[in-house]
This record gives structure tokens, sequence and C-alpha cells, in this order.
């Protein structure tokens, strides 16, 4: 889990959180929950990002990845994984669904 605060800086020229930077946090965040998962000799790099913006955003913003029914911990061999990311306004809302595409192996 990761959180963006609501700043001039990450703001757009509509007065709502850039998409990039949903973007960003959305690959953040499935980076934490997939690397932590992964057994101590297997890697991965992102191959792949997309997103869907479903309200504006604004205001404090919480994402968060489950990535535990991937098995990442029985990776053995390089395959790609792919990981969502939903990201929530400070009333829940999903504004944003981000899904990176994890190339994971030895």
């Amino acid at each position: 889990m990761a959180t963006l605060s609501d700043r001039k800086r990450v703001r757009n020229h509509l007065g709502s959180i850039h998409a990039v930077a949903l973007v960003n946090l959305g690959e953040m965040t499935t980076g934490l929950a997939v690397l932590s998962a992964l057994p101590a000799s297997i890697q991965g790099i992102v191959t792949g990002l997309s997103a869907v913006y479903l309200h504006k955003a604004c205001g404090l913003l919480t994402a968060s990845a489950d990535v535990r029914a991937l098995g990442l911990d029985q990776v053995a061999e390089t395959t790609e994984v792919q990981a969502v990311a939903e990201i929530r306004n400070g009333d829940g809302q999903v504004v944003a669904r981000v899904t990176a595409i994890w190339k994971v192996g030895p």
C-alpha cells in the first residue's frame, strides 16, 4: 500500500491529480507487492503498463495491490504476471486502476 498527497506539483490544469502521477503511484504499488512476494533468487521488471481513470482524483490517495493469488512465491522460471493496483480517494471510491505486466524470473 502507498499513498500520494494532493499537492500543487502533482495537479494538472483541471485541478485534479495528474494522470501520470496516478500511473506512477500504481506502478510503484504493484512493484512493492510483486517484488516483496518473490523468492530472493527471482527478479522482476515491468514490461507493460495500462491505466483506467474512473473519477477525478483529488485529496489523499491510497493505492493497494493484492498479488497473493499469483503464486509468486513459487516462481522458478521466467514468466509474466499481471498485477493490478486500485487507487482510492479519501471516501474509498476507486479513482483509477493501474495494470502492470511484470516479467519475473531468475
